[in-house]
């Protein structure tokens, strides 16, 4: 893996190695629709006309601005947490069966990169279900740990969802994007995103 001009390693990524996802048809569990500040009806991130519209994927060198996000642990992820960090952001379901597949690997990738501390690969997921409830109890059968927040249209205004799930992005130290991924990624490629908070 050479470096490129800007210096960013390019990790590549065999895409008969991952499954993508293809239409809306998984997004049966999406969103009520919402409330903005104003009062005023505010489409749901996950629901059909939103993800319709949804835009690709940000290229590599993309500024990526992060919100504020309460987390389901009670917690809150703020921004400065990730300055001169790399962070995998990292969108999902609990009823995206490529995400089923996924999750396990970025449990193991939070655990791994935890125990380097300071060191380590930073991990903010985004749930996309129905209620925050049925994110809860979907973390609690599985024994996932990774923090989580709830997408809601306050968060999506700052850090909309790629068309596509599940979606996987590496922001770098400087606050741009380093990869960006849409589909399922088989366990070796998540292992990879790793790389980058030693690079």
């Amino acid at each position: 893996m050479a470096p490129t001009s800007s210096g960013a390693k390019i990790i590549g990524m065999n895409p008969q190695r991952r499954q993508l996802v293809a239409g809306s048809a998984l997004f049966a569990g999406s969103l009520a629709l919402g409330q903005s500040a104003l009062g005023q009806p505010v489409a749901a991130p996950s629901s059909p006309g939103v993800e319709a519209k949804a835009g690709p994927l940000p290229a590599p060198g993309t500024p990526l601005r992060l919100p504020e996000v309460p987390l389901l642990d009670g917690t809150v992820f703020r921004p400065a947490q990730a300055d001169g960090r790399v962070l995998a952001v990292y969108w999902w379901a609990s009823t995206c069966p490529f995400c089923a597949l996924q999750s396990p690997e970025m449990q193991k990738l939070w655990e791994s990169q935890r125990a380097l501390g300071g060191k380590g690969l930073q991990l903010l997921t985004l749930s996309i279900d129905r209620k925050p409830e049925d994110a809860l109890a979907y973390l609690q059968k599985k024994g996932y740990t990774f923090p989580v927040g709830f997408v809601t249209p306050e968060i999506h205004r700052v850090l909309p969802k790629p068309k596509g799930l599940p979606i996987t992005l590496i922001r770098g130290r400087d606050g741009r994007v380093l990869q960006a991924e849409k589909g399922q990624l088989v366990p070796e490629d998540v292992e990879l995103l790793a790389r980058w908070a030693s690079a």
